[in-house]
């Protein structure tokens, strides 16, 4: 069963005394055992602002490769978003390039 948010229905009296409830809960009392530590590797791989961050756009004409183009559009969530995907592929490949520049470097 998936949980879906309806903002214009107010929440009950009985979810706002679990809210409630919960805020006073100190940290300590979270069982964190089924979250991941996050690591270090994790931080030096991870990229600010990406994931909401609005980029601007241009338009372009690419030629991709039929086989290419086509993986991208059976992957993409009924066939929509592949583009975003390409991009996203391209932002990784970019980003790899520049850190093993700057690791030959620094």
């Amino acid at each position: 069963m998936e949980f879906e948010w309806d903002e214009r229905k107010p929440l009950t009296a009985e979810q706002i005394a679990e809210l409630e409830a919960l805020s006073e809960r100190p940290d300590s009392a979270i069982d964190l055992s089924d979250i991941p530590e996050l690591t270090d590797d994790f931080f030096e791989n991870a990229v600010q602002g990406l994931s909401y961050r609005r980029m601007h756009k241009q338009q372009t004409t690419l030629r991709l490769d039929m086989d290419i183009l086509d993986w991208f559009k059976r992957h993409a969530k009924d066939g929509k978003g592949y583009q975003t995907d390409i991009n996203k592929a391209l932002r990784a490949h970019v980003l790899a390039q520049e850190k093993k520049a700057a690791k030959k470097t620094g």
